[in-house]
């Protein structure tokens, strides 16, 4: 008995050794959310920003999703100078469906890009194949992605934040629509893995390397890109977003990642099983890191949101004895799940469940946190061999 009695000791301390600075970790970032940007608001233009924006749509395949974005890119008022959609042979009808929309609105229009080159990905080469396509005179490039809805105002209000608050790279975390039951329960704990790692939106990050972007809705000078030789720094990055705004932010200019949840919606992933697949190959964001930061990010997940529910289980499956190790490691993982009970109710605006079938799973996604854990582990130390319809490394 004494031996299991030190054996529970030992577990019991070597766990919050891990724990503890993890947690200490975590409350510093959380700590900072009273004091982050209101999220961003639809606003009217004025006439300083007629023609100040060109907006680039990367496209393979999307002729069942772009719809809403042509629609909404459409409502932009005089702000917007262009919308060039940059198509890779898409065999759906995704450029028809451009066309169609450039007989109601002239600044949409479609070009297709170039082969894709060695050591590109397909993304961000469609991206600075549009960036080099569009107009100088524009101040701001804005790159958006086709699973995107925008409301109207989103432009003029995302361009005025900038100026007031004097960003040369912006970009907003959306509301997210939900429709499966699967992914109700997947979705947020794979979005809280970004959570627990980074600073909340709305706050300005000192570190370049712990900046945090989204590409879906991604704003910057026209003058910045240019300088930094447009999304070659990130060619072969697939996080393209987070590595170009890292890059940009080590070159010393100012970069803000804020909540667009009123002005932007996204349905990215049909399901669970795709929502794993496809979001969870770029979530350990190891493109835009260190070895070192991935390595640390992995402890600090498997930490603060991998192992608290997995210990409480543990315990009352097999209860031990009520000692001083066994309460203080039981009372950190009873407090990171109360964090996360809580940080649940924060993000709950931004998710979209009125049509979802089995909504109600959203509230009980904490289940689900070790698997959002697990396959950040696999996506860490794997390079993807496909990515939105295209082979990689064959």
């Amino acid at each position: 008995m004494d031996k299991v009695l030190t054996v529970e000791n030992a577990i019991s301390l070597i766990l919050l050794l891990i724990q503890l600075p993890a947690t200490a970790i975590l409350l510093s970032r959380l700590l900072k959310g009273p004091r982050r940007l209101p999220p961003i608001q639809p606003q009217q233009p004025t006439p300083d920003l007629l023609g100040n924006v060109s907006v680039v749509v990367p496209t393979l395949n999307e002729a069942s999703r772009i719809s809403p974005l042509l629609s909404g890119l459409s409502q932009q008022s005089y702000e917007v100078r262009e919308i060039v959609v940059v198509d890779s042979n898409s065999q759906d009808g995704t450029p028809e469906l451009v066309k169609a929309a450039q007989q109601q609105d002239p600044r949409f229009r479609v070009i297709t890009d170039d082969p894709l080159p060695t050591g590109w990905v397909g993304r961000p080469w469609a991206l600075n194949y549009g960036f080099l396509s569009t107009s100088e005179d524009s101040e701001w490039f804005l790159g958006m992605d086709a699973d995107t809805q925008p409301h109207p105002g989103l432009v003029a209000g995302l361009v005025k934040v900038a100026q007031t608050q004097g960003y040369d790279l912006v970009s907003l975390s959306p509301q997210f629509i939900l429709q499966y039951p699967g992914e109700c329960l997947l979705q947020p704990a794979l979005l809280m893995t970004l959570l627990y790692r980074f600073d909340p939106a709305g706050i300005t990050t000192e570190q370049p390397e712990r900046v945090m972007a989204n590409g879906q809705c991604f704003l910057c000078r026209r003058s910045v890109l240019a300088a930094v030789g447009g999304y070659r720094s990130a060619s072969s990055s697939f996080c393209d977003d987070v590595t170009l705004a890292r890059y940009i932010a080590h070159q010393g200019f100012r970069v803000g990642f804020l909540d667009g949840a009123k002005v932007l919606k996204v349905r990215m992933y049909e399901g669970a099983l795709e929502t794993w697949k496809e979001w969870g190959r770029s979530l350990d964001l190891k493109d835009a890191s260190t070895s070192a930061q991935t390595w640390g990010d992995l402890w600090l997940l498997s930490s603060v949101q991998g192992l608290p529910l997995l210990i409480l289980i543990a315990y009352f499956i097999f209860p031990g004895a009520a000692l001083l190790p066994v309460r203080l490691l039981l009372g950190l993982n009873a407090f990171l799940l109360l964090i996360r009970l809580g940080m649940l109710l924060a993000i709950a605006p931004s998710y979209d469940r009125k049509t979802a079938k089995g909504g109600w799973l959203f509230w009980l996604s904490p289940l689900a946190d070790p698997l959002a854990v697990l396959r950040i582990f696999l996506s860490a130390f794997r390079t993807p061999k496909q990515w939105r319809g295209r082979k990689y490394g064959t």
